[in-house]
């Protein structure tokens, strides 16, 4: 019962007892704090230049582009489709190295005028940032981190989209 009246608390302040006089002070904080933060246009633009040349160095099999734009450590990842029946929540794992070598064998690459990508930043924070990317063959959630003013992909989780039917 009393987990149950501060979880309410905590989410709008509709369960605090009447005549209360800390309530109004609680509900504004509960309310303030769950309200979405403004992103800075400046660092949005910053972060959606990283995720093009993350993008579109695929996309023109540039190597060096998409290599600029990679944490050396990165975690690339993808849930597996067909599970591995030696691995509990398969998961297909890719580094930089291997998506820069992926990129300099073209295989992705593609017309420009046969592009179909976007990108959309989905939050910052301080030195981190999460941005979406599409194409018609894969949607990346990338984990972005900013070192000495420079944004760069951490972490990313894709799926690969289902390959359309030939007729």
């Amino acid at each position: 019962m009393i987990a149950a009246l501060l979880a309410a608390i905590a989410l709008d302040g509709s369960a605090l007892p009447p005549g209360d006089p800390g309530a109004e002070v609680r509900s504004s904080i509960a309310v303030a704090s769950s309200a979405p933060q403004a992103l800075d246009p400046t660092i949005v633009k910053a972060v959606e230049a990283a995720a093009y040349d993350y993008v579109d160095g695929q996309l023109e099999g540039d190597a060096a582009r998409v290599a600029r734009i990679l944490h050396p450590d990165l975690a690339k990842r993808a849930v597996r489709s067909r599970p591995d029946p030696d691995e509990v929540l398969g998961l297909r794992r890719m580094s930089r190295d291997e998506l820069v070598d992926l990129t300099r064998q073209g295989a992705l690459k593609t017309p420009r005028e046969q592009w179909d990508r976007s990108v959309r930043v989905l939050d910052v924070a301080g030195n981190a940032a999460v941005a979406r990317v599409e194409t018609p063959w894969f949607v990346d959630y990338l984990n972005f981190g900013r070192f000495e003013g420079r944004w760069v992909i951490v972490n990313a989780l894709w799926y690969a989209k289902p390959k359309p039917v030939k007729s």
